[in-house]
C-alpha cells in the first residue's frame, strides 16, 4: 500500500489479499449472469476485488447509520433513515454496469443491507424526439442530453426519505426511453446510481448557485482506464452488438446489422472521436478527482490499483 498526497493505493495483490477476511463469494453462474457485454470478467477477479470492496461499502454505510441514530437521540427526532447513495462513474464501455451489478448482487447479501436498487442515469436521458428537436442527437451522452431537472427531482426524493419513487426507463434496443415505462425504488437500504456524467459539480450562474447531482451521494467510484484501451473495448463492444441487439428488426442500430466489418469499424471510429471522446476527456474524466474510490482497469479489463481518499 502507498500513500500520496489525499488518497491510499492499492495494487491488485494487495487489494485482493483483503479477500481472505470477506465472506459471500460469487459463483460462475453469478459472473454470467452480472457481466456485462463487452466487459469480460471471470470468478477469480470478481472476487478478488469486489468482495473488499463490498466489505469497505458496509464499514461506510453502517458508520453513516450509526451518526444517524446518534443525531436523533440529540435532536430528539424519530426520522427514518434515508437510502445510503453510492455512484458509480465512468465513460461509455469501461465496465461501469459490470461493477454495478456485482455490487448490487455482493451488497444484498449482507444481513444489513438486504434491499439493493440500481437505478442507471440513462433513464433520464431526454427522448430523441426532444434531442433531435433541440439538434443535439449526436450529443446524446453528454451533459446537456439528460433531464437533469427530472434526474435532481428523483434523488431529491430518495434523501428525503419517500416511500416510493419513480424513475424512466431506457431501451438500448431502440435506444430511446421506453414511453410511459417507470422503474419503481422503494426505500432501499442501498441505492446504486450509474451513469456517465453524475460527479459533474453544480453549475453556477451570475444569480445563484444550483444544486449538484453528487450533493446527493454519501459514496462515489469511478471506474477508470486509459481513453486507448476504452476505445480499444468500445468497438469490441459494437461488433458484439452487431451479433446481438442489431438484428433485432426493432433496433435502432438495426441498418448495421449487416454492414461490412470495414465500414462498421469506419462508422464505430468515427462515433468514438466525435462524440465518446469529447465527452470523456471534456465532461468525464474531469470528474475522476472527485470520487471516493477510483478502481484503475489495466488493458486485460481486469482492476490494476485501487485508489481510497483518506478519511
Amino acid at each position: 500500500m502507498e500513500t500520496a498526497n489525499h488518497v491510499l493505493s492499492f495494487s491488485h495483490e494487495q487489494w485482493s489479499a483483503l479477500a481472505q477476511s470477506t465472506p459471500l463469494p460469487l459463483t460462475h453462474s453469478d459472473i454470467r449472469r452480472l457481466s456485462a457485454l463487452g466487459d469480460p470478467i471471470d470468478l477469480a477477479e470478481a472476487d478478488a476485488v469486489y468482495r473488499p470492496l463490498s466489505a469497505l461499502l458496509q464499514m461506510y454505510t453502517a458508520e453513516v447509520g450509526r451518526l444517524h441514530t446518534r443525531t436523533s437521540e440529540f435532536l430528539r427526532v424519530r426520522e427514518q433513515r434515508t437510502p445510503f447513495v453510492i455512484a458509480v462513474a465512468g465513460s461509455v464501455a469501461v465496465g461501469k454496469s459490470t461493477t454495478s451489478r456485482l455490487l448490487r448482487e455482493l451488497l444484498r447479501r449482507w444481513p444489513a443491507t438486504p434491499k439493493v436498487d440500481l437505478v442507471t442515469t440513462d433513464g433520464f436521458l431526454f427522448p430523441n424526439s426532444v434531442l433531435e428537436e433541440r439538434g443535439i442527437m449526436d450529443r446524446k451522452g453528454f451533459p446537456e442530453s439528460y433531464d437533469r431537472a427530472a434526474l435532481m427531482a428523483f434523488l431529491q426524493q430518495i434523501k428525503a426519505g419517500a416511500a416510493q419513487v419513480s424513475a424512466p426507463v431506457y431501451d438500448h434496443v431502440t435506444y430511446d426511453i421506453i414511453p410511459g415505462a417507470l422503474q419503481t425504488v422503494n426505500h432501499p437500504d442501498i441505492l446504486i446510481i450509474e451513469g456517465l456524467n453524475v460527479l459533474q459539480p453544480a453549475r453556477v450562474t451570475s444569480t445563484r448557485e444550483l444544486y449538484a447531482v453528487s450533493d446527493f451521494f454519501d459514496l462515489s467510484i469511478y471506474v477508470d482506464a486509459t481513453a486507448e484501451d476504452i476505445q480499444r473495448w468500445y468497438l469490441e463492444r459494437i461488433f458484439k452488438l452487431r451479433k446481438l441487439a442489431f438484428t433485432k428488426p426493432e433496433a435502432y442500430f438495426y441498418k448495421f446489422a449487416f454492414m461490412p466489418d470495414d465500414e462498421l469499424a469506419a462508422y464505430a471510429h468515427n462515433v468514438w472521436n466525435t462524440v465518446n471522446l469529447p465527452n470523456l476527456l471534456d465532461n468525464i474524466e474531469p470528474t475522476r478527482s472527485r470520487a471516493d474510490i477510483v478502481l484503475r482497469k489495466g488493458s486485460d479489463h481486469t482492476i490494476s490499483e485501487v485508489l481510497l481518499r483518506k478519511l
